[in-house]
């Protein structure tokens, strides 16, 4: 068999030298072509729904979250398998497809599905679907150091409210994850005991945060040739500073009497608590 090849390739040196010349181009070809990655990525198509249930257990978001998600998404097509994992306050479900299947096909099938499972969670719960990247996505970490200048509450609302929306805007990103630092945030802290004493339900003054929190319109008056438009400002973000929590019950005044409120409770801009610690060169730093 080996001589009747060399035999024939000695007969036919013109196709030889024109075969030759053909693998050499398509060889060529498929180098410019083909992507080349640093870390293949050869994980499964999936699809993340995460869903955030402040203040609840894991068996209270297994039974009232999880559950119901994971038996909604047991119908989505060419789906393999579906993982659903509890913790405290929010739950995750994993979808995982078929080798194949367009991610942004099967983001769109879970999305329809998952709007008909959102009627059966309790109210005030959304689910959300994860970024559109995978488990090697993780391509860059950066670390922001404000020296002497900034804390870490500070770097952190830099990384939250304006750093992470210019990186967001490069192609090809979909999500920055923030670690470390301290969020700010406004804390009511409430004594149970003068709660009781003045007579104020604790549901009255969750109630009294969330209401003093909204803007409020009225009617218009006319005044010559021109039409003054009232407006009720009635929020304690960043127009009311650091003590506008403290402004609450002026807006609020039949659900919580001024004096009691503030007898009851304390209002402070204050640090969320963190569960973990970030660091870098055995510094508290933030990523």
């Amino acid at each position: 068999m080996l001589e009747k090849i060399i035999e024939w390739s000695v007969n036919n040196r013109m196709l030889v030298t024109i075969g030759i010349f053909a693998i050499i181009l398509a060889g060529y070809v498929s180098i410019q072509t083909t992507p080349v990655d640093a870390i293949p990525d050869l994980s499964d198509v999936q699809v993340i729904i995460l869903t955030e249930y402040p203040g609840q257990g894991p068996n209270v978001v297994e039974d009232q979250v999880t559950y119901p998600l994971t038996t909604a998404m047991l119908a989505v097509p060419y789906s393999t398998v579906v993982r659903g994992y509890s913790f405290f306050g929010f739950s995750l479900v994993y979808i995982l497809f078929e080798d194949g299947t367009d991610l942004y096909w099967a983001r769109s099938r879970v999305l329809e599905y998952l709007n008909f499972a959102a009627s059966r969670l309790p109210q005030g719960v959304t689910p959300q679907l994860g970024p559109d990247a995978t488990g090697v996505g993780w391509v860059y970490e950066y670390i922001l150091d404000g020296g002497d200048k900034y804390d870490l509450q500070q770097l952190r609302s830099i990384q939250d409210w304006y750093l992470r929306y210019e990186l967001a805007s490069v192609p090809g990103v979909s999500e920055i994850a923030s670690i470390g630092g301290f969020v700010k945030q406004y804390q009511v802290e409430v004594d149970p005991l003068k709660l009781q004493a003045y007579n104020i339900p604790l549901q009255k003054v969750r109630m009294a945060i969330k209401r003093s929190n909204n803007d409020g319109d009225g009617r218009d008056r006319i005044h010559g040739t021109r039409a003054w438009l009232h407006h009720v400002n009635r929020r304690f973000g960043k127009s009311a500073g650091r003590h506008g929590p403290k402004q609450c019950p002026y807006s609020v005044r039949r659900y919580c009497p001024d004096s009691s409120w503030s007898r009851a409770s304390s209002r402070d801009c204050r640090m969320e608590r963190r569960r973990g610690d970030c660091r870098w060169d055995y510094h508290h730093a933030l990523w």
